[in-house]
């Protein structure tokens, strides 16, 4: 009966025992729920099959002289930069209006 008492008088006991299993038994808990979740995901992610091997097929090396090649067919000297519409603007007539300014000038 007194150990009983002393027990229930520790502070530690009172509030540290449950206060540990709550910070331990909340990591096994979120370990499981985070598990379900990636697991659901992986599921979800999954291919068609026959798309699969479409995009397998795609994913080709990607060869270093071959797309400095392509990139010095390209004219970069022609290049104009243009400005986007400000929100305000009507997008539509202000491309207009840049396309004919690239028109006009030689």
């Amino acid at each position: 009966m007194f150990t009983l008492k002393a027990l229930q008088k520790n502070k530690t006991i009172k509030y540290g025992v449950p206060m540990l299993l709550l910070v331990v038994g909340g990591s096994f808990g979120l370990r499981e729920f985070t598990q379900i979740r990636y697991d659901s995901q992986r599921i979800r992610k999954k291919l068609d099959p026959s798309l699969e091997a479409k995009v397998n097929v795609e994913r080709q090396p990607v060869i270093l002289e071959e797309e400095y090649e392509k990139i010095k067919k390209l004219k970069m000297d022609e290049w104009k930069n243009i400005r986007g519409p400000r929100p305000w603007e009507d997008s539509r007539v202000y491309q207009e209006q840049q396309r004919s300014q690239l028109d006009e000038k030689p």
